[in-house]
């Protein structure tokens, strides 16, 4: 597997960074970006952003969808399901089987 090379980008806020892949995220945005909610702030901004992406942004919203369903998300990944679990049992949901 051969290494992408990266490219100066800048955004929209004038933030100049290098990226190796297509993703559009400012890592300095992303940086001062806050957390909305318990939920979001328990993950990793690729997988916090693929749940927003999908409009998840509440436990009861999660547990209306299964993990394999989750796991579809593009930037959700298996080491997110742990903390979602937790998240969900301690309000007293699952993920729907």
């Amino acid at each position: 597997m051969g290494t992408s090379e990266k490219s100066l980008r800048t955004c929209d806020k004038g933030h100049k960074y290098y990226k190796s892949s297509d993703c559009p995220t400012c890592p300095e945005c992303e940086n001062e970006r806050k957390p909305i909610n318990e939920l979001l702030s328990l993950l990793s901004g690729p997988a916090r952003r693929a749940l927003e992406h999908n409009e998840v942004t509440t436990l009861q919203q999660l547990s209306q969808l299964s993990e394999r369903e989750v796991l579809k998300f593009h930037g959700m990944g298996p080491a997110s399901l742990p903390k979602l679990r937790l998240a969900l049992k301690e309000s007293g949901l699952s993920f729907r089987k």
